[in-house]
């Protein structure tokens, strides 16, 4: 599979586990506990194989901007988490960065 696939997974991996991590109520539910748990194991594990082809810069500039922004959405729908004007640009600062490196940067292995 390709590297980006397999960061594509981890990052999906990485942010159920921290929604679960929400829902864990400090790890005193265990469903979601175990989702958390179980979630980062496999983000970790499946960042691990995309780092075998894609540079571990690149790597982790898209998978905690991309993590960050879909975490934020989730909070948004499901936390009802307020997002102000300030927090809106950061995260398309975030976003405009990851596309930065993905469309014009020669990091990014491709």
């Amino acid at each position: 599979m390709n590297g980006y696939a397999w960061l594509g997974l981890a990052i999906v991996a990485e942010v159920i586990a921290t929604t679960a991590l929400k829902a864990s109520d400090s790890f005193s539910r265990l469903g979601p506990s175990v989702i958390t748990t179980v979630g980062y194991g496999l983000a970790f594990w499946c960042l691990s194989h995309s780092m075998k082809t894609v540079p571990v810069g690149v790597g982790y500039a898209i998978w905690s901007g991309v993590g960050i922004v879909l975490i934020t959405a989730i909070a948004w729908v499901l936390f009802k988490q307020r997002l102000d004007a300030p927090a809106l640009l950061g995260m398309g600062l975030i976003l405009a960065g990851v596309l930065v490196i993905n469309i014009f940067s020669r990091s990014a292995g491709r």
